[in-house]
């Protein structure tokens, strides 16, 4: 096991947010890195203690590598804001990460730096050895499920997204434009880089079955699993859900005079196609409509020696 603690606002839907994430064994929220002995939250609030409320997290890095551990603890917050998350002010409510294992600084600090170039503002995320730990009274500990309707402000929509990320972004690379001109034919590409769509019926896995799963074709990013996939008629593969949420990104499309919701790859950042909301009501109501020049399908059998493995459970 390993640990790590991390600050970003109020301690209470932190501790839910972190706990919820496959992998993580324990959570215990305290005040970190003050002047005060033994800080009590009156303290901490109202005294200039200078202790950050902070989540210890025990995790399996096993299951939830440290990179992938910090890519979903960067997307419970805002990582640009100064002393800030949603409406609690203050330096108590700072961001920061505290490490107690050396090794990890090189890391928190890849990771930060990672993450910096999503942001045109300046990342306010601090990073410091940890030097005291003090744990919050017993009414703090596991707040919300204690207390259910209790403010926290991490949307819910996000404790979803973090207990179903089994997908580690940092294991899949983006080629350089040079090499994924290489890497695809004129129509995968013309699809993934330009946007461009297939004609329906005429695609390689609209009417595409066997057990396996489905990944970008331009990064390897596993994105979707056959046990989701039905026929929904459109012409192109039609997916209810991707393996994780994390693994795509949305975004509004109002080409051709229509609105619609566009679907691309996180790590590729590549067109996959658009979402729907006429997909089966029993698997959630979404019909995922994707191009087949965006994917490239590993058979189950297959699956394990592709370092897919860890997903097979998820293919009936």
């Amino acid at each position: 096991m390993a640990k790590i603690y991390l600050a970003g606002g109020c301690f209470w839907g932190l501790e839910k947010y972190m706990s919820g994430i496959r992998g993580v064994i324990s959570t215990q929220v305290g005040y970190t890195n003050g002047k005060t002995a033994h800080p009590s939250y009156e303290d901490v609030c109202n005294r200039n203690t200078g202790h950050a409320e902070t989540v210890k997290v025990h995790y399996d890095p096993g299951i939830v590598p440290l990179p992938f551990l910090l890519d979903l603890f960067f997307d419970a917050i805002d990582p640009t804001s100064v002393n800030r998350q949603g409406g609690d002010r203050g330096t108590q409510y700072r961001s920061a990460i505290f490490y107690s294992e050396v090794s990890d600084l090189p890391i928190i600090e890849l990771s930060l730096q990672r993450l910096q170039k999503l942001y045109d503002k300046t990342i306010a995320v601090q990073v410091e050895p940890l030097d005291n730990f003090y744990p919050a009274e017993d009414y703090h500990q596991k707040y919300l499920d204690k207390n259910p309707n209790g403010y926290c402000h991490i949307g819910r929509e996000k404790f979803r997204k973090a207990s179903d990320a089994i997908v580690n972004p940092s294991e899949y690379v983006l080629p350089d434009s040079k090499s994924l001109k290489k890497l695809l034919s004129e129509e995968q590409y013309r699809v993934t880089q330009e946007a461009d769509t297939e004609p329906p019926f005429q695609n390689e896995l609209w009417n595409h079955f066997q057990a396996g799963i489905y990944v970008d074709i331009t990064t390897g990013e596993p994105l979707f699993s056959s046990s989701d996939k039905f026929e929904s008629g459109c012409g192109w593969p039609s997916f209810s859900k991707p393996i994780d949420p994390g693994v795509v990104k949305e975004k509004t499309d109002t080409a051709f005079n229509r609105v619609r919701t566009e679907v691309r790859s996180r790590v590729g950042d590549a067109h996959l196609g658009h979402v729907f909301d006429d997909g089966p009501k029993d698997s959630g109501g979404h019909r995922y409509c994707i191009n087949s020049a965006s994917l490239r399908f590993i058979p189950k059998d297959q699956m394990e020696s592709a370092g897919y493995g860890y997903l097979l459970d998820l293919v009936k």
